[in-house]
């Protein structure tokens, strides 16, 4: 079992050393935002249009597909019959009569995400060190849209960029769950620790479960890439390790379906 230290309370924990200047902090949006996503699919489409932070280029839609939305796109549109749509987009993918054009979103700032946070808000945090598979990071996604939890933290250098793949994947919780991109996660993992998050690194060879360790805690869920894991730094970070009690008849869980149960149990606690 590791144990570093005693369980914070709500307040936070005071005389850290890895809080980020004003100057760090803009580091942690992700750079080239003039390239243009194109995200396909009903439901990733849908939310993407209804989400004000987005912004939009051109639609392409099949007439029906159009007639089904719920509201009228506020974007240039371009009517297309299927097979015109499918050029559009990687071969075999789902397009759903829309392929929508826009550029990726500005990831918030984790300065941000910490900030007035109410003592009886246990919403956990989830941070993903190098977990690269954009399906996983939007199945992921998708899973933390689902469990409310507060934010999805990656380090900008070890994760996938925004893709309609990934948007696919995360059907409609990309425009819903702030991902954060920082450049360090191991400074981002002190600056949780003093907004008062209890830090879980997810390991199959910790000694207690993860509902051992919850507790009442705010819980940051630490997940590593599968097959190896979390790096040494990250697991340093971590006030904690815990497992999840799965059948010896496997060895481990997708990232993706591991995260999903992590998430379940910190807010099944409710």
């Amino acid at each position: 079992m590791r144990m570093r230290q005693q369980k914070p309370h709500s307040a936070g924990r005071k005389g850290q050393t890895g809080r980020q200047t004003p100057a760090d902090r803009g580091q942690n949006r992700p750079g080239n935002r003039s390239r243009l996503v194109r995200i396909y699919g009903r439901h990733p489409v849908t939310a993407a249009l209804a989400n004000p932070q987005r912004k939009l280029a051109r639609l392409y839609a099949t007439r029906e597909a159009l007639a089904a939305l719920p509201h009228p796109p506020k974007v240039e549109t371009l009517l297309l019959d299927s097979q015109e749509l499918r050029r559009l987009v990687p071969e075999g993918a789902p397009h759903q009569g829309l392929v929508l054009e826009a550029h990726p979103l500005d990831g918030p700032d984790l300065f941000d995400i910490l900030q007035n946070i109410d003592p009886a808000d246990k919403r956990p945090i989830l941070v993903l060190d190098q977990v690269t598979d954009p399906h996983n990071i939007g199945a992921i996604l998708r899973s933390a849209a689902a469990f409310d939890a507060r934010a999805v933290v990656t380090q900008d250098r070890h994760a996938p960029p925004e893709t309609g793949a990934l948007a696919k994947s995360a059907s409609g919780a990309l425009e819903l769950v702030p991902w954060v991109r920082v450049v360090n996660l191991a400074r981002a993992l002190d600056e949780i620790a003093e907004a008062g998050f209890w830090r879980i690194g997810m390991d199959g060879r910790a000694e207690r479960t993860l509902n051992a360790v919850l507790g009442d805690c705010r819980p940051c869920l630490v997940l590593g890439a599968e097959g190896e894991g979390m790096r040494p730094n990250v697991v340093e970070h971590c006030d904690e390790l815990a497992k999840l009690p799965i059948s010896s008849r496997v060895e481990s869980l997708n990232v993706s379906n591991a995260a999903a149960i992590a998430l379940y149990a910190a807010a099944a606690r409710v």
